[in-house]
């Protein structure tokens, strides 16, 4: 169950805050919807629960609030607004690099498609997906680990009535098997049709806490809609006849030609109307709401039953039997294949009328468009859609999982192969251009590095691919839908580390390749031949490559910026090699002279395959003013990140 205590948002300036000391609970196996019109604090007071904003009060989920919670995520589904993630990522691609991340099988995702009923979308991309497919991969991200509490913000906001049906579905074949629901709604009568609990908020604080049948009664109203040019004089004659019949009714007028009569029927205002000649446009039985503190201000009894106007202060409730569950209607919108398709694979189709009208996730094929579902608040006796097989065993805790899913984030999207390929073919121009032009070393020309960049591309590529590994994380947030930032973990970091060096090395060599094989087909053999000291200039070259991919991916995990990042790798060698050089240029009074002659004598053995060369060839980079610069800022960037984890750690 959901316990939550004293929840309140700081405030702003001289606003009120948007929660003030809300505290309800969410019992397991029930649905609890929390109502409230859009500015009354819902979405704030989910976020509050969450941790995801900062402010007062806790919550606890089956007693233990979400940061001592080992894997929020196992434990709590969420569902704030649309899926946060990468618009050029698939449906599949997407699950299954959440998957990676939880720790849970792979073929989870596949599951998860067929109960939402995505297996016919599963190639697609998420920036093309529709509301409603939105919604539904946002609920299979909450299934995906087996959560047992659901916390949804709006689930059925922007879909259609037969949509919205199959949605509630699920979630109380989720509540059926033990889980607990909380869910946020607008909608009165919507609350009174899917909830089993209702938590009224109005202005960020609580103003009632109802059973579904009890807020339907105290809420919710039959009235009837009348919509006429003579609205006035329909008014004065239904209060007269109902002062003279000694009933109870109650009229309101709203729109200068609208009319709401509570207490009468269809029947009675056609026949006034008809008795007195006026012209109907509109004649229709609805319900209506009476406000989100009808229950506190339900009197019970009206002594002097008349004519009340909306703007009347003196208007007071009219006693109201219990009221009879809502009708809905399906929009009027023409049949969507990639809508309807689906009905299939994640819906439960019921193949009477009545049964539809209990409130199943899916409608009778054959149902006339006027037909109205009558859902009632509760459980529901008839078969409900199907829900993933739970997941009988937990992976343990692996270093190989932040790996695992970095891979398929990195892989999931076409940015890191067009990147490679767009420096590839600036490189290879480069290298053309400056042998054309002279005066650039054959080694150099090799790497495309002419003296007057500051960076060759190939660096400059690995520093972007390297600060998208983070910056991604926080423009499309897929891992905080569950604690509001990008976890900043070491083995997440070790892990986008790893495969960023991974992926500069081989843009490295593959750059020197390429350059090389060009510089051939132009100017011949005397431009690509190898260096004689290649071993060395090699390592310095895959550590120039790789240092700035560190560096990118640094700068982007603390700023939480792609573009930090890639300014982080920039400013190496415009800002901090100039200031190493001049300190470099100072007056010295000692000399490293002889350096690599005294570390081989310490090492005392001569290492297996000519090890000691690496290490020298290293150290000569390192000495290098860019060698030196960008240690330098790697060991900033790195210092720097542990100081913001320990600091989120500590908070």
């Amino acid at each position: 169950m959901i316990q939550a205590f004293g929840l309140t948002s700081n405030s702003r300036k001289d606003l009120p805050p948007a929660v003030d000391d809300v505290s309800f609970e969410a019992r397991a196996g029930r649905l609890t919807a929390l109502l409230g019109a859009p500015g009354a604090g819902k979405t704030t007071a989910l976020r509050l629960m969450l941790e995801l904003q900062q402010g007062r009060g806790i919550t606890y989920f089956r007693g233990r609030p979400l940061h001592r919670i080992a894997h929020p995520s196992r434990e709590v589904g969420v569902l704030l607004g649309d899926v946060p993630g990468h618009p050029a990522r698939s449906v599949r691609g997407h699950l299954r690099m959440l998957c990676a991340a939880a720790g849970v099988p792979v073929r989870r995702a596949d599951e998860v498609l067929e109960v939402v009923g995505l297996v016919s979308l599963r190639d697609e991309r998420l920036g093309t997906l529709s509301r409603a497919m939105d919604r539904r991969l946002g609920l299979g991200c909450a299934l995906l680990t087996d959560p047992h509490t659901l916390v949804l913000d709006e689930p059925a906001d922007g879909l259609s009535a037969r949509e919205g049906r199959w949605l509630y579905g699920v979630l109380r074949a989720h509540a059926e098997q033990g889980g607990t629901v909380l869910f946020t709604v607008a909608d009165p009568k919507e609350a009174a049709r899917t909830a089993d609990r209702v938590i009224t908020l109005e202005e960020g604080r609580v103003v009632a806490d109802q059973e579904a049948e009890d807020f339907a009664r105290t809420r919710l109203r039959p009235r009837v809609a009348v919509r006429t040019p003579h609205a006035a004089r329909l008014a004065v004659l239904l209060a007269k006849e109902a002062r003279t019949a000694r009933r109870s009714v109650e009229v309101v007028r709203e729109d200068g030609n609208r009319l709401f009569v509570y207490g009468s029927s269809c029947a009675d205002v056609g026949e006034t109307a008809f008795r007195h000649d006026i012209l109907l446009h509109q004649l229709a039985d609805e319900v209506g709401d009476m406000g989100a503190r009808a229950a506190q201000s339900f009197a019970g009894v009206r002594p002097d039953p008349g004519f009340a106007d909306d703007t009347d202060p003196a208007a007071e409730p009219v006693p109201v039997a219990p009221v009879p569950p809502q009708s809905t209607r399906d929009d009027d919108r023409a049949p969507d294949p990639a809508v309807d398709a689906p009905a299939a694979e994640g819906e439960a189709v019921e193949p009477s009328d009545q049964a539809s009208a209990q409130g199943q996730p899916g409608p009778t094929p054959d149902a006339a468009p006027n037909a109205s579902p009558t859902p009632s608040p509760g459980p529901h006796p008839h078969p409900l859609p199907s829900l993933p097989p739970p997941i009988s065993v937990r992976s343990a805790p692996s270093p190989l999982r932040p790996l695992r899913y970095e891979l398929r984030r990195a892989a999931g999207v076409g940015t890191g192969f067009v990147t490679g390929a767009a420096v590839l073919v600036v490189s290879a121009l480069t290298a053309v251009f400056a042998a054309r032009v002279g005066h650039t070393p054959q080694s150099r020309l090799l790497a495309a590095w002419p003296r007057e960049l500051p960076l060759p591309p190939a660096a400059l590529g690995a520093g972007l691919l390297g600060a998208l590994a983070f910056g991604d994380e926080f423009r499309h947030p897929a891992l905080a839908a569950d604690r509001g930032t990008v976890p900043r973990r070491l083995g997440l970091l070790a892990a986008k580390l790893l495969v960023a060096a991974v992926t500069a090395v081989v843009l490295a060599l593959l750059t020197v390749g390429c350059d090389a094989e060009v510089l051939y087909l132009v100017y011949g053999r005397e431009l690509a031949r190898v260096p004689a000291d290649w071993l060395s200039l090699g390592a310095s070259w895959i550590g120039l490559v790789v240092g700035c991919a560190w560096a990118g991916v640094l700068a982007a995990g603390i700023f939480r910026s792609t573009t930090a990042g890639i300014a982080a790798v920039v400013a190496v060698p415009v800002v901090v090699v100039p200031v190493v050089q001049k300190v470099l240029e100072g007056p010295s009074v000692r000399t490293a002279a002889g350096f690599p002659l005294r570390l081989r004598e310490l090492l005392l053995s001569q290492w297996p395959f000519g090890g000691e060369r690496y290490l020298v060839g290293a150290t000569r980079m390192i000495v290098q003013p860019v060698g030196g610069a960008l240690a330098l800022s790697l060991t900033a960037l790195f210092c720097a990140y542990l100081f913001t984890t320990l600091r989120s750690r500590v908070r």
